[in-house]
C-alpha cells in the first residue's frame, strides 16, 4: 500500500544516517529497487521488512524502535538531530562568509579561477566500509559572487560551498542543504594554467556515528565547463545521478590506493613515512598517473 507518510520518514532517517538507498538494501537482504519504492512512497515495508529496517536503523542509533516510525516528522528530526522542515538548497553565492581575507580570495579568484573550472571526479577511502572506495562527482563554477563555487555528491549525498584559494591551496567549505552539515576540504592549488589532479584532505563528521573524520581525497577534473549554465548544471546532474555509492572492487588503481591509504604516525615516520596525514604528494602523484616510474 502506498505511503507518503513512511516514505518521508524513510528519506529523513536514511539522510541523517548517512545511509544510501543501496546499503539499505544490502544491509538487510532486499532488492535495491524495493528499498526505492519504500523511499519513493509506492509501497510501505510489510511487518518482516520494517522489523529488520527498524534493528538497521537501531544498530546506527541506540535506542531506535517500532514505535518511532510513529513519530511526526518534526519529532522524528529531533530524535536525529537534523533541521525539519528541510532547508531550501540556496545557491551559495547568496551567503555571506566571515573571513578575513575573503577579498583576496576574489581577486585571486578572478585572476585564476578559471584553472579550476570544470567537472571532477573525486575518489576517497568509505569510512563506513574499512577497505572500500567512494567517488562523488562535482564541479568548481566562478559565481557571482567572485569565489568558486564549489558543489560535490551523489545520488543520496549533494554538498554546495566556496573554493577559496590562499597561498597556493584551496580552501573548501562546504554543507548538506538538508542537514546544514559543514565539511572541510583542503587542496593543493597547481601552477599551470590549468589543473588536471588535485589531492587534499577532507575533514567531516558525515558519517553513521558522527564522528569526525580526516582522511586524503583527490579529484580528477573529467569534463570542461560550456558556459552554458543550463547546460553545465544538467551534466552534473547526471554525472551525480549515475554515481554508485562504492567503487567496483579492484577498480581502484593500486598506486591510488596507496596514497589514500598510506600509513603514518611514529612508526611510519621512522620507516620513512610521514609522521601526520598531509597532503604534500601531488607531483608524486601526478607522475604515478602519468605512467611515469
Amino acid at each position: 500500500m502506498p505511503d507518503a507518510a513512511f516514505s518521508s520518514k524513510l528519506q529523513l532517517v536514511l539522510k541523517a544516517l548517512s545511509v544510501s538507498r543501496g546499503r539499505l538494501a544490502a544491509e538487510i537482504g532486499v532488492d535495491k529497487s524495493l528499498a526505492g519504492r519504500w523511499c519513493s512512497g509506492a509501497v510501505r515495508p510489510g511487518s518482516h521488512n520494517l522489523e529488520r529496517l527498524t534493528r538497521f536503523v537501531a544498530a546506527q542509533r541506540p535506542g531506535f524502535t517500532l514505535l518511532d516510525w510513529d513519530r511526526d516528522l518534526e519529532d522524528l528530526a529531533a530524535l536525529f538531530g537534523v533541521a525539519w522542515p528541510p532547508q531550501p538548497e540556496v545557491a551559495p553565492e547568496t551567503y555571506g562568509i566571515p573571513l578575513p581575507g575573503l577579498e583576496t580570495a576574489r581577486l585571486i579568484t578572478a585572476h585564476r579561477g578559471d584553472v579550476y573550472e570544470g567537472f571532477w571526479r573525486s575518489t576517497r577511502p568509505a569510512v563506513v566500509a574499512p577497505g572500500r572506495f567512494c567517488h562523488d562527482h562535482g564541479r568548481f563554477r566562478r559565481g557571482p559572487s567572485g569565489l568558486l563555487e564549489f558543489v560535490l555528491g551523489n545520488p543520496d549525498l549533494r554538498f554546495v560551498g566556496w573554493a577559496m584559494p590562499f597561498e597556493g591551496q584551496l580552501f573548501v567549505i562546504t554543507s548538506d542543504p538538508t542537514g546544514i552539515m559543514p565539511s572541510f576540504v583542503i587542496v593543493n592549488g597547481v601552477p599551470m594554467p590549468k589543473a588536471t589532479l588535485l589531492d587534499g584532505i577532507i575533514l567531516t563528521a558525515f558519517n553513521a556515528l558522527r564522528v569526525p573524520a580526516a582522511y586524503p581525497i583527490i579529484l580528477e577534473r573529467i569534463g570542461d565547463l560550456t558556459g552554458d549554465t543550463e547546460a553545465d548544471d544538467a551534466t552534473l546532474a547526471a554525472l551525480m545521478a549515475d554515481n554508485e555509492q562504492f567503487a567496483p572492487e579492484g577498480s581502484v588503481p593500486a598506486h591510488i590506493v596507496e596514497h589514500l591509504l598510506r600509513d603514518v604516525g611514529p612508526l611510519a615516520a621512522a620507516q620513512g613515512g610521514d609522521l601526520l596525514l598531509t597532503a604534500s604528494r601531488t607531483s608524486r602523484l601526478s607522475s604515478h598517473m602519468a605512467g611515469e616510474p
